[in-house]
């Protein structure tokens, strides 16, 4: 999936892979990971430096989490989990890269919404605004198969629906509707 984006009226474009993991170690998982899915979003944007930092929000709704799949719980990077930020990856032109798994194959219904977002540098408020989002996981059936859900855009009702948990999740942030440039 190819997508673009604007911001500061430059054109941006973000390319979205979602894949079966044939060679867990290549990407530094454990065997059992094998057949699981992995995302990667490659951006690409003209601007440079202070210009191209971006972030990534990952929220996931999980047959596994916290409500049984009933809602999107955050998703942030394992070793920044405790960091008071909402971006799971953050820097210039960042790549997003997630590989889920479990070590059992139990029946699992597993959704991620990924957004690019950038917050401003000059403003007093830690602002996140987004950019462009998109959707993808995978399903386990009751026989341990994994098959990967489509990537498909979301829209900014998708984005504003999340508002209410975001906020609460991160009050130190402001989180502001999803205004897509013209």
């Amino acid at each position: 999936m190819i997508t673009s984006f604007l911001r500061d009226n430059m054109q941006g474009s973000l390319a979205v892979t979602v894949e079966h993991v044939n060679d867990p170690a290549a990407i530094g998982k454990h065997p059992s990971a094998r057949d699981f899915p992995s995302c990667t979003a490659v951006v690409d944007y003209p601007g440079r430096g202070y210009r191209a930092l971006f972030g990534w929000v990952q929220l996931v709704r999980s047959t596994d989490n916290s409500s049984a799949g009933a809602a999107f719980d955050m998703d942030p990077f394992y070793l920044f989990e405790d960091a008071p930020s909402p971006y799971a990856f953050f820097g210039i032109n960042p790549t997003l890269f997630d590989a889920p798994s479990r070590a059992r194959r139990d029946p699992l219904d597993w959704t991620a919404h990924s957004y690019l977002a950038w917050t401003p540098m000059d403003d007093a408020e830690r602002r996140v605004l987004p950019l462009v989002g998109f959707s993808w996981g995978f399903n386990v059936d009751s026989d341990g198969r994994i098959t990967l859900q489509p990537v498909e855009a979301l829209s900014p009702g998708d984005w504003d629906a999340h508002l209410p948990y975001l906020g609460t999740s991160y009050p130190g942030w402001v989180f502001d509707k999803w205004q897509p440039e013209q």
